[in-house]
């Protein structure tokens, strides 16, 4: 089963060499990595050029213009080549060498579609040690009406999902994961499973976890996504919400998902 992990980069070039080296240390040897960089003039493309040698083939970019982050996703899964495609962000990379071979193993059993798993986020000044779990184990599919959706760091699917469901609407600037999970998940009910694994570290500061003002853009967003397709999101689904989500973190703080090999 060959693999594809989508990069969409752009003057990410102080984080991206943290994502190519977990990438590389990954234990598994069918790997694919799209880079889809935005014309990046930050040393980028001299980075992913020095690095290409060390991926024997693997690694492919290209750097073009863009339409944003979700344009160059959609840009970096249609080059992909894979079984299974999941995204790594330019500044996340992998906590375990074994995080991709888990996913394969999984998804090669054939009883699901996709699989994901648990996100550490931490500080840039801090090691993923010390960062705030988001865990994917007291995810639910109904809990996407509420606007609540697994780490979708940590989401692999199908090539084949993509090509019948679609990916990412651009229209969106932070919630158009959220939009992509409610339409594969929720309205296209597609089988998933969840890995007890912490997969990705994911540094705080991106445009969706910087502050009061992207939360409260998210959330608009949000409302958006599940109004378009047809439900409704009322003050009572926010509150709703809120409560969850207040639950689901008591219960991530006394979890334990592992960092070692499924």
């Amino acid at each position: 089963m060959k693999i594809s992990i989508v990069t969409a980069t752009y003057n990410a070039a102080a984080t991206l060499r943290d994502t190519l080296d977990s990438v590389l240390a990954q234990d598994y040897a069918n790997i694919e990595h799209i880079v889809q960089d935005g014309g990046s003039t930050d040393g980028t493309i001299e980075l992913l050029r020095a690095y290409a040698p060390r991926y024997g083939g693997r690694l492919r970019w290209v750097s073009e213009a863009d339409g944003g982050i979700y344009d160059a996703m959609n840009r970096g899964i249609a080059r992909a080549t894979g079984d299974v495609i999941g995204l790594l962000n330019a500044d996340d990379y992998f906590l375990s060498s074994s995080a991709i071979g888990c996913v394969a193993r999984r998804i090669a059993q054939g009883d699901v579609e996709s699989v994901y798993g648990d996100v550490r986020f931490f500080d840039p000044n801090q090691t993923h040690a010390q960062g705030r779990l988001y865990a994917g184990r007291s995810f639910r599919r109904w809990k996407l009406r509420y606007g609540i959706m697994p780490p979708h760091p940590t989401f692999y699917c199908r090539r084949s999902v993509y090509e019948r469901l679609g990916a990412f609407d651009t229209s969106f600037r932070i919630a158009g994961d959220f939009d992509c999970l409610f339409r594969l998940l929720y309205l296209g009910q597609l089988s998933s499973a969840y890995l007890p694994l912490s997969l990705v570290a994911m540094r705080t500061g991106g445009v969706s976890s910087s502050g009061m003002a992207s939360r409260l853009e998210s959330m608009g967003e949000i409302t958006r996504s599940i109004r378009s397709h047809g439900f409704s999101f009322t003050p009572l689904h926010k509150m709703v919400r809120f409560a969850i989500r207040a639950a689901d973190k008591l219960s991530d703080a006394v979890c334990a998902p592992r960092t070692t090999p499924c």
